[in-house]
C-alpha cells in the first residue's frame, strides 16, 4: 500500500510522517536548506531537523532540495512490505 501524500506549501504528509522544508536566508543573500521530519502526537511526538551544508540561489531551490532529502530519509526508514 502506498501512503497518501498531501501537499501544502513546503510540507507534505507521507504515511505517519510530516515532512516540511524550512529554508532560511543567509547573510550572503543565498539560502540554506533544512528539513523537519515529524511523527507522532503530543508527548509521543518526535521531530528531526536536518541541516545541509550546501547553499542555494533561491528559496525555492533550497525548499525543493530539502523536500527531496526528507522523502529519501523517510523512505529509507520505512519498512518494505
Amino acid at each position: 500500500m502506498i501512503p497518501a501524500i498531501q501537499l501544502q506549501n513546503h510540507a507534505i504528509t507521507f504515511g505517519k510522517y510530516r515532512i516540511a522544508a524550512c529554508p532560511r536566508a543567509l547573510p550572503s543573500g543565498r539560502f540554506a536548506a533544512q528539513v523537519s521530519v515529524a511523527s507522532g502526537r503530543g508527548s509521543a511526538s518526535t521531530d528531526r531537523v536536518i541541516c545541509f551544508t550546501d547553499d542555494f540561489a533561491t528559496h525555492e531551490a533550497a525548499a525543493n532540495f530539502s523536500m527531496a532529502q526528507g522523502l529519501d530519509w523517510v523512505q529509507g526508514t520505512t519498512p518494505k512490505h
